[in-house]
């Protein structure tokens, strides 16, 4: 049985179409991204039936660990997320293949704080093209950033996303000082909700970032510092916190997607580029159906880019 593979390469609307077989075949290739380019591709598990067949053939692409993580999981929303987060990062590795690796083929590994990483096969006769990946889900959005090279980190939190204790007293337990003071000095609720959800954010993503994570580098380690027009936030080390692994050259780009979510990504400056436009990042989006539609996003409503990009 054949399925139709639908991809909108534009805002205008043009299609090319594709079929590919229900078993596990590679993608279609798509261009590696520039030096200083990530390329994100998401899912709204919305989107896809949860007893549908399609949902069945995600889970068959998965490696037997990973379907025992997903039947362990409980509740059959917990488990339909768990299939699409892993759905995504095979088909989304996969796409930069070449179009010679099947998604159920890929094999991973973790790195030294646990932060996964492609485990190429040796005798794969394939180009190995030096991939970086990050994933971040919510209940209603999962994505994936993938870069060459330079280590990356995605968050990606829902922008009315409430906390059990009020925005302060989370800020004060895990923020620093000065961050807290920042919010503090907002004297409006929804702004000051709002500022706080893309500190999160951006705080989230540097610390993917490094690899090392919540744990591995507590959030109080480190501030983020908004300049006041917001073109290009800024992170900074505390002078007085324990700074081992951390990076202080990260650059930031937030957005928004579909006016429901924020999304920030963090990578490393290059530093073989001095110039600050070209090591500037740049960004393309997808809104994606694994296996089934893609649909180029940047450039439409969907994406309101908030600052750090070029």
């Amino acid at each position: 049985m054949l399925r139709l593979f639908r991809i909108r390469r534009d805002m205008l609307g043009s299609a090319v179409s594709r079929r590919l077989s229900t078993t596990c075949s590679p993608l279609p290739p798509t261009p590696l991204p520039h030096r200083r380019e990530v390329h994100l591709w998401y899912i709204k598990p919305e989107e896809i039936n949860d007893s549908s067949s399609q949902l069945k053939h995600y889970m068959d692409l998965l490696s037997p660990s990973e379907k025992r993580d997903v039947s362990s999981l409980s509740g059959e929303r917990l488990q339909k997320n768990a299939i699409l987060a892993r759905t995504l990062t095979r088909t989304t590795l996969s796409r930069y293949c070449d179009g010679r690796v099947d998604p159920g083929s890929i094999k991973f590994r973790k790195g030294l704080y646990g932060k996964p990483e492609i485990m190429w096969q040796d005798g794969d006769n394939i180009i190995k093209p030096p991939l970086q990946f990050n994933l971040s889900h919510t209940s209603s959005l999962i994505a994936c950033a993938v870069a060459l090279e330079t280590p990356i980190g995605i968050d990606v939190e829902e922008k009315k996303r409430q906390t059990v204790k009020s925005v302060l007293a989370v800020a004060r337990r895990y923020f620093t000082v000065s961050e807290v003071e920042y919010l503090a000095a907002i004297p409006y609720p929804d702004i000051q909700q709002k500022e706080f959800i893309q500190l999160w954010t951006l705080k989230e993503a540097y610390v993917k970032a490094i690899g090392r994570g919540f744990s591995g580098a507590p959030f109080k380690n480190f501030t983020i510092v908004m300049g006041s027009d917001k073109r290009a936030p800024k992170m900074h080390i505390e002078a007085d916190s324990d700074c081992e692994g951390l990076a202080d050259n990260c650059q930031f780009a937030l957005m928004e997607l579909n006016s429901s979510h924020v999304v920030a990504v963090c990578m490393e400056r290059d530093q073989e580029i001095s110039d600050d436009e070209k090591n500037s990042l740049r960004l393309k989006v997808w809104r994606t159906i694994p296996l089934i539609e893609d649909e180029l996003v940047s450039g439409t409503e969907t994406v309101n880019y908030i600052c750090g990009l070029s």
